[in-house]
């Protein structure tokens, strides 16, 4: 009969069941932190809890027993070296399981197994793991401290004191000054007379643009004038050719009148 042996059995023989439990019992002494399915979690806690409270007593009896376990001789010195140390002071409880949803594809529930002195962010305490984060922005969350503006017509006590204990010569002299501003301000302005000044005479600025249509005109005026000289032929050119026909018909006139005669 099968009384008190009540344990998950992971569905799998006690073979493969006892080299899982190894190889994660093995990743959790030297990562200090892996993530698994709860029910597994649950069998680790069990299985490698026990091997924590053997490593309290570093001889060579308890490092051969956890090896027997463990079956890997850089877990077993990383065990009695470094967490064994760590965890000197702790009763038990030393793994903590935090759960973290479902899976995706079987929809498992996942979870985080740690060893509970490594987590800095735990030990360090409520009130140090709640400040609140700074943020930092390009343009700069903080505000320079701009000195409160008295409104108008309101006076702090001090000034009010202040000026009640200021002495009768003090008042006198505030009293005095602005009639003797008034009278070096008068002086000034009948000394300084005004002076006629004689502005030069400035040309009126022609623009560019009339400027050139003004040279385009120019040229083309001397060129209308040169085509115009280079069409007139010379005078001694044009005085033969006209005189040669007039000379003939004299010359015929002269015959004919011979002829009748």
């Amino acid at each position: 009969m099968r009384h008190n042996k009540k344990f998950n059995h992971l569905g799998r023989k006690n073979a493969h069941r006892k080299a899982m439990l190894a190889n994660m019992a093995s990743s959790l002494i030297q990562h200090k932190r892996i993530t698994t399915t709860v029910a597994k979690a649950k069998a680790l806690r069990m299985y490698v809890e026990p091997l924590i409270t053997k490593a309290k007593d570093d001889t060579t009896h308890s490092r051969r027993v956890v090896f027997s376990y463990l079956q890997d001789k850089h877990a077993v010195s990383e065990l009695f070296r470094e967490v064994a140390g760590k965890i000197a002071d702790r009763p038990g409880g030393y793994t903590r399981i935090l759960k973290t949803g479902n899976r995706l594809g079987d929809n498992a529930e996942m979870c985080i197994i740690e060893l509970v002195d490594y987590n800095e962010a735990m030990l360090a305490g409520p009130e140090e793991a709640k400040k609140p984060k700074r943020r930092r922005s390009r343009r700069g969350s903080t505000k320079k401290a701009t000195a409160p503006v008295p409104e108008a017509g309101t006076e702090t006590k001090e000034e009010v004191t202040a000026e009640i204990e200021k002495p009768e010569a003090e008042i006198a002299e505030e009293v005095e000054e602005p009639q003797i501003e008034e009278d070096s301000k008068a002086e000034t302005e009948v000394v300084e007379e005004p002076q006629d000044i004689t502005e030069p005479e400035v040309e009126p600025e022609v623009p560019e643009s009339e400027e050139t249509e003004a040279a385009e005109e120019v040229k083309a005026d001397t060129e209308e004038t040169q085509e115009e000289v280079e069409e007139k032929p010379d005078a001694k050119s044009e005085t033969p050719s006209e005189d040669e026909p007039e000379a003939e018909e004299e010359k015929d006139g002269e015959n004919t009148e011979e002829e009748k005669k």
